[in-house]
């Protein structure tokens, strides 16, 4: 299983702020493969400060310190959607038609 990157919550919202959105479509697909990736990227760097940690090779301490917590962060927050999506499809299913 690969890693998951940082949500950019705030290019998120800059992106929204700039978009009309009547005349543009949103492909949730591609935004969802967009996320995962940047939260791939951060679980990537969260690895390599962890490792640099434990063999002594790390250079700013404070920065590999920022890494694992971007890292723990994204992991959380994607965690969250997907179980935020997993209950809207739940409650999807117990809607009686």
């Amino acid at each position: 299983m690969q890693g998951i990157n940082q949500i950019s919550t705030s290019a998120l919202f800059n992106k929204k702020e700039t978009k009309n959105v009547s005349s543009e479509k949103s492909d949730f697909g591609k935004v969802l493969k967009e996320t995962l990736d940047e939260v791939n990227d951060l679980q990537k760097e969260g690895q390599k400060a962890m490792s640099d940690l434990a063999t002594g090779q790390v250079k700013d301490l404070h920065q590999a310190a920022i890494a694992i917590d971007k890292a723990e962060l994204s992991m959380k927050m994607m965690l969250e959607v997907r179980n935020k999506a997993i209950n809207a499809y739940k409650e999807i299913l117990r809607t009686q038609i």
